[in-house]
């Protein structure tokens, strides 16, 4: 008898096919860093918001109002942020004009505990589980960490990525805010 079902032949041959390039591109995009440009945001809501540091006293962002400023969006069990912070902090350190912030969609108590083991040169603080909904307000609408945002000294919103970042990538977005 022969078989009816015949995986690479008939009609549906090339509609399986396309099917199978398409799942596996929008795989691959979904694991590639998602890097965009200044002209696709809209408002910084960022800079106007305030967040406690891990030992609970709160830290208006607007503290660096009139600076270029990295927000670097992280958990403590995120294997992806925790081996993008020293990279970030060495960029921190080279480019001391530039602000750069880790916040911590994480607990309070989690963060004290990891700072003990990774130290960094740059402020964390505790965005806590309310940083989902703020990533998103800042055009990471699939909530992935990490996520950093690039912001001018006028506070406009100029770049982010969505994973892990690419120093050398990052770095040519902060020297041209840097000069």
């Amino acid at each position: 008898m022969k078989s009816v079902f015949q995986p690479n032949s008939g009609p549906g041959a090339s509609r399986r096919g396309f099917l199978g390039r398409g799942a596996a591109l929008a795989l691959a995009a979904a694991l590639a860093p998602v890097v965009a440009r200044a002209d696709d945001f809209g408002p910084a809501p960022l800079l106007s918001q305030s967040f406690p540091d891990p030992q609970g006293a709160q830290v208006p962002l607007s503290r660096w109002a009139g600076r270029p400023v990295v927000a670097n969006f992280w958990a403590t069990w995120c294997p992806p942020c925790v081996k993008e912070m020293p990279e970030l902090d060495a960029l921190h350190k080279k480019y001391p004009a530039v602000q750069f912030l880790g916040l911590g969609v994480d607990t309070a108590a989690n963060i004290r505990a990891f700072t003990h083991k990774v130290h960094v040169s740059y402020p964390l603080l505790v965005a806590g589980h309310d940083g989902i909904q703020l990533m998103r307000d800042l055009g990471n609408q699939a909530g992935g960490l990490p996520f950093t945002v690039v912001f001018d000294a006028k506070g406009r919103q100029i770049d982010r990525v969505l994973g892990q970042i690419k120093p050398a990538q990052l770095e040519r977005v902060i020297r041209g805010l840097a000069a």
